[in-house]
């Protein structure tokens, strides 16, 4: 009852007689995932195939949910800490969005019905995000090197919040020539009208 009025409310007791008891082989299992011998996924499977009364998987459990409350806690006691992991699920969701842009080009469809032909065009696909995401990087970084040399302390912190995905400049619709030698893209032509585009916003606004 003392919880009663909380907003968070636990929603069980800690059991650390549990964890005192079990902690050798506790520490056990840390030293192996640390160490990889074995490896992972053969500790995870050991783990999973012991019952649910076993004392060294639920004095783990125990153990993980000090973790995970101390974790809760600190996402609702500091709002940097909100804003950055809402940053973050913004950003894989802007990368899903990307890939499913590049897949559109195809009319949104899995034209292949052999598994590894699926596979090999969800790699093709991940190596165009990958691409477009590069490219975009090296946009910003070389209009960040500009925006420090020129000492613009207001456009150093505006493209640090900059994340380098972005498709709508870039023409997914056409034919890809991977073996045909072209000339490579002009970066700092490309980084000067941007940054021309950008000082013409600036002072159009001021």
């Amino acid at each position: 009852m003392q919880y009663a009025k909380l907003l968070v409310q636990p929603a069980r007791r800690l059991n650390p007689e549990l964890i005192i008891s079990e902690w050798n082989n506790l520490l056990r299992i840390f030293a192996s995932l640390v160490l990889k011998t074995p490896p992972q996924h053969i500790i995870v499977q050991k783990l999973s195939s012991y019952g649910h009364q076993n004392r060294t998987k639920r004095a783990l459990w125990k153990y993980d949910s000090i973790f995970r409350s101390l974790n809760l806690l600190e996402f609702v006691d500091s709002p940097p800490l909100r804003q950055n992991v809402q940053r973050a699920l913004n950003r894989g969701e802007n990368y899903h969005q990307l890939r499913r842009a590049i897949a559109y080009a195809n009319f949104g469809k899995l034209r292949y019905r052999t598994q590894e032909k699926q596979q090999l065009w969800s790699e093709c696909s991940r190596l165009l995000a990958n691409c477009v995401i590069f490219y975009n990087a090296a946009i910003v970084s070389r209009m960040l090197e500009e925006r420090r040399a020129a000492c613009d302390l207001a456009g150093v912190a505006q493209l640090t919040q900059v994340a380098p995905i972005a498709w709508q400049h870039i023409n997914f619709y056409g034919r890809y020539e991977f073996r045909s030698r072209v000339a490579p893209i002009d970066l700092e032509r490309v980084v000067a009208a941007l940054l021309q585009n950008t000082s013409s916003g600036t002072e159009h606004g001021a």
